[in-house]
C-alpha cells in the first residue's frame, strides 16, 4: 500500500466500524475453534500497523509480519525487535511447524502469488494448527479503492477455498462477511465508477461515521459474521482452517 494509506489507517482503524468489527469477530473466532494458550505463538501476516497483533497479545505470544517500510517502522513502536519479522525472499524466516496460528487479515490479495502464501502457512503451522484470513470478496465490488490499495483480485468463495486444498486442510468456517451493507457498497462504487470522486477528495471508507451510525454498522458486521447459514454474497470473506494431523 501506499505511504498515505498506512497513516489514515492508523489513524481511523481504532474506531472504524470496519476495523475495530474485522477485528472483533477474527479474535472472536479463534477463541471459538481453538482458544490460544499462553505458550502458543501466533504470526500475524501482513501485520500493518500492528493493532490486531497487540490485540491478541493478551490470549498468546505474538509474532508480526510485514516487507513494507511504512508498517515496519509503525510495528517498531509497537513490538520488541524480537517479534518483527521481514520476509527473507519470498519466505518467511521461522522453521517448519514452529506456530500453532497463522492470521491474514486482507493480505491475500496483495500477493501475486496467493497459492504460494498458504503453503507457506502450511508449512509454518504445528498439526492442528490454526489459520485465518479475511479477503475481499466479488469482482463486481473492484473500483479505485482496491486499485489505491494495490489488489490483484477481490474473491468468491470457491475462489479462496480453492487454494487451502482438501488434503491439506480441514475448513472449519468459511462464509462471505459484511452482507448488509453489500447492496449500498455496490452502488457506491458503480456511481464512483460512472462519476469519479474530483482530486483530493476523500473516499467514502476513509471517513468516520456519527458515533450511532458507526455502531450499528459495527453490529451488522461483527454479529452476522459467527452465523453458520452460508451467505450468497457479501463485501469480504472469512475462512478458518486446520492443519490437517496426517498420520
Amino acid at each position: 500500500m501506499n505511504a498515505e494509506e498506512y497513516a489514515n489507517m492508523e489513524q481511523m482503524e481504532g474506531a472504524h466500524w470496519y476495523y475495530a468489527g474485522k477485528r472483533d469477530f477474527c479474535r472472536g473466532w479463534l477463541l471459538r475453534v481453538r482458544p490460544p494458550q499462553a505458550g502458543d505463538l501466533l504470526l500475524d501476516c501482513g501485520a500493518g500497523t500492528g493493532r490486531f497483533a497487540k490485540e491478541m497479545e493478551a490470549h498468546c505470544r505474538v509474532m508480526v509480519l510485514d516487507d513494507h517500510e511504512e508498517a515496519l517502522k509503525l510495528l517498531r513502536t509497537r513490538f520488541q525487535a524480537a517479534q518483527i519479522l521481514s520476509l527473507a525472499g519470498d519466505r518467511v524466516p521461522l522453521p517448519d511447524g514452529s506456530l500453532d496460528y497463522v492470521t491474514a487479515l486482507d493480505v491475500l490479495e496483495h500477493t501475486p502469488d496467493d497459492e504460494a502464501v498458504v503453503a507457506g502457512f502450511h508449512r509454518l503451522l504445528k498439526p492442528g494448527g490454526v489459520a485465518l484470513v479475511t479477503v475481499p470478496a466479488s469482482m463486481a465490488l473492484w473500483s479505485d479503492w482496491d486499485v489505491a490499495l494495490h489488489h490483484y483480485r477481490r474473491y468468491s468463495r470457491a475462489q479462496l477455498t480453492k487454494i487451502f486444498p482438501e488434503k491439506e486442510w480441514e475448513l472449519v468456517h468459511v462464509n462471505y462477511t459484511n452482507v448488509a451493507v453489500y447492496p449500498a457498497v455496490w452502488l457506491v462504487r458503480k456511481w464512483r465508477k460512472w462519476f469519479p470522486r474530483p482530486e483530493g477528495e476523500a473516499r467514502s471508507e476513509d471517513k468516520l461515521p456519527a458515533p450511532s451510525v458507526n455502531a450499528i454498522l459495527r453490529w451488522l458486521f461483527v454479529r452476522p459474521a459467527f452465523w453458520r447459514m452460508p451467505f450468497p454474497f457479501g463485501v469480504s470473506l472469512l475462512l478458518v482452517a486446520r492443519k490437517r494431523v496426517t498420520p
